[in-house]
C-alpha cells in the first residue's frame, strides 16, 4: 500500500515538473517528507532538477539540502544565486552549515557566510575554527540554557519562546553567571515542578559533558554508552553548545563505513558516486602489496615441486585449507576490531580473548580436521593423506584464528588504527602459513603417501 503511495505522489511531482506546473508541484512537496524529495532530486535531469528547486520555498529546500550528501549537496548551493543561498544557510543546522562550507574555497565561503544574517554567519566561523571530526564541529548553538537563578515558571516561559529556533527541547541546560555548566533538567521535571520553584533546586548537578576538541569518534561512543539525546559541550566549565543524537548517528555510520572500508583494503571513502578511475587507484596500493606477498605462497609451492609430483593427490587440499585458513583469521579480526572499535576490548579483556579465540580455533579445527581426513581416506584409500591433510587443518586453523587476533591487538598497542590489519592482509598471510605447514607435513611423510 504504501509503495503504491510512493509511486502516486513521485509521478505527480515528476508530470507537474515536466508540465511546469508550479502549484501541482508545490502541493506534492507539501505533503512529502524532505529526504523523499531529495531521493526524486537526485534521479533527475539538471533542467527538472533546476526546477524542482525553484518551487522549493526557503525553508523546504533547506530541509532538502540537510538530506542531500557529497557533490549533491554542493551543486545544489552553487545553482542558487548568493541571496537565496544566504536565506537557505541562515535556515539550516549550524553545523551543517559548517561541513557544507568546509567543502568551498576560501572565496566562496566569505561570499556566502556574507550573504547570511550576521549572527548566523558569526556563529558558523566560529564552528569552521574548531578541527573537523571533533565535537566543536557537530554542535549547535540552537539549545535552551538558563540562569541558576531562574524559577521553573521562567524557565517554561522561555521554553515556549524559544522552542521553534531550538533544535531539541528534551533537556534544559542550567549556566552560572559565567556561563559554566552546572546542571541540567529534563523537560518532563520542569513540566513537574511547581512554577515558584528554583531551577537550582530542581536540577540535576551530575551532567555528562565532553570538551570541544574531543574526537566525534568518542562523543559517538558517550551517545552510545550513556542512551543521550543531547550532549553539551565545554570550553573549560563554559558552555559553547550541543551535539545531538541524530549527529551522533552520522558520525556512527561514517566511522562504521571507514572502518568497514579499511577492512576490505579499499582505501579512503568510496561511495556510489565516486568514479571508477578514483576508486580503482585508492584500492590499488593494498592489493599491490598483497600481490607482491601473494608471490611467497608461489614460491613456496615451487620448493615442494618434488613433493607434489610424487603425490598429486595433495594439490587437491591446497586450496581447500589455503581457503579455511583465510576465513577463520577473518572472523577473528572482525571480531577483535569490532570490539577495538566499540571499546569493549582492553587490556584486561585482551588476554582472555586471545585464550578464547585459542580454543575457538582448536576447536573448530578439530572437527574440520576430522571431517577432512574422512574425506580423503575414502576418497584416496590412504590413512597417511587422510592424517596429512587432516592435522594440517587442525594446525593452520588455529594459527589463522591466532593470526586474526593477536594482529589487530598488537596494531592498536602501537597506536595503529586495527581496521589496518585488513581481511585481505590477513587472509595472504594465512595463505602463505598454511602452505608452509601443509607441506612441511606432507615432506615429513613423503614415504608413506607413496
Amino acid at each position: 500500500m504504501r509503495q503504491t503511495a510512493e509511486q502516486q505522489w513521485k509521478w505527480l511531482l515528476l508530470d507537474a515538473l515536466a508540465k511546469e506546473k508550479r502549484e501541482q508541484a508545490q502541493q506534492v512537496i507539501e505533503e512529502v517528507y524532505p529526504y523523499d524529495i531529495a531521493q526524486v532530486y537526485e534521479e533527475l535531469g539538471e533542467d527538472d532538477q533546476a526546477r524542482l528547486l525553484d518551487y522549493l520555498d526557503h525553508e523546504r529546500l533547506a530541509d532538502v539540502l540537510e538530506e542531500l550528501e557529497g557533490e549533491q549537496r554542493l551543486a545544489v548551493l552553487r545553482r542558487l544565486d548568493v541571496e537565496r543561498a544566504g536565506h537557505v544557510l541562515d535556515l539550516m543546522e549550524n553545523d551543517d552549515v559548517a561541513d557544507l562550507l568546509e567543502e568551498l574555497g576560501p572565496e566562496e565561503t566569505d561570499q556566502l557566510l556574507g550573504s547570511m544574517r550576521t549572527d548566523e554567519a558569526l556563529i558558523v566561523r566560529n564552528l569552521l575554527t574548531y578541527p573537523p571530526e571533533t565535537a566543536g564541529r557537530l554542535m549547535t548553538n540552537r539549545f535552551i540554557w538558563v540562569g541558576e537563578d531562574f524559577t521553573v515558571g521562567e524557565t517554561v516561559e522561555k521554553m515556549r519562546d524559544y522552542i521553534e529556533y531550538s533544535e531539541t527541547i528534551n533537556y534544559v541546560y542550567v549556566v552560572n553567571q559565567l556561563s559554566e555548566l552546572v546542571g541540567v533538567i529534563s523537560y518532563r521535571d520542569v513540566i513537574l515542578a511547581e512554577n515558584t520553584e528554583r531551577i537550582s533546586d530542581v536540577m540535576e548537578t551530575k551532567v555528562i559533558r565532553v570538551a570541544a576538541e574531543t574526537d566525534q569518534e568518542e562523543v559517538a561512543q558517550l551517545f552510545e554508552r550513556y542512551d543521550l539525546v543531547s550532549l553539551p559541550v565545554v570550553e573549560g566549565d563554559v558552555l559553547v553548545g550541543l551535539i545531538t543524537v541524530d549527529d551522533a548517528l552520522d558520525v556512527l555510520r561514517e566511522e562504521a563505513n571507514e572502518d568497514i572500508e579499511k577492512l576490505s583494503a579499499s582505501g579512503k571513502s568510496i561511495d556510489f558516486e565516486t568514479k571508477p578511475w578514483i576508486a580503482a587507484t585508492r584500492r590499488l596500493p593494498w592489493l599491490v602489496l598483497l600481490l607482491f606477498i601473494g608471490l611467497v605462497s608461489g614460491s613456496i609451492i615451487s620448493q615442494f615441486e618434488e613433493t607434489l609430483s610424487k603425490v598429486v593427490a595433495l594439490a587437491f587440499f591446497m586450496p581447500m585449507i589455503a581457503g579455511m585458513t583465510g576465513n577463520t583469521g577473518t572472523q577473528s579480526l572482525a571480531v577483535v576490531v569490532r570490539g577495538l572499535i566499540t571499546r569493549e576490548v582492553d587490556k584486561r579483556v585482551a588476554t582472555r580473548l586471545i585464550l578464547r579465540e585459542l580454543w575457538v580455533g582448536l576447536i573448530i579445527g578439530v572437527i574440520c580436521g576430522i571431517l577432512i581426513a574422512i574425506i580423503a581416506y575414502v576418497w584416496q584409500g590412504s590413512a597417511v593423506l587422510g592424517l596429512v591433510v587432516g592435522s594440517s587443518l587442525v594446525i593452520t586453523l588455529i594459527f589463522g584464528t591466532l593470526a586474526g587476533t593477536i594482529i589487530p591487538l598488537i596494531l592498536h598497542r602501537l597506536k595503529i588504527d586495527p581496521a589496518i590489519a585488513s581481511g585481505p592482509l590477513i587472509t595472504t598471510l594465512n595463505d602463505i602459513l598454511s602452505l608452509l605447514v601443509y607441506f612441511g607435513i606432507a615432506t615429513a611423510f613423503i614415504s608413506r603417501l607413496m
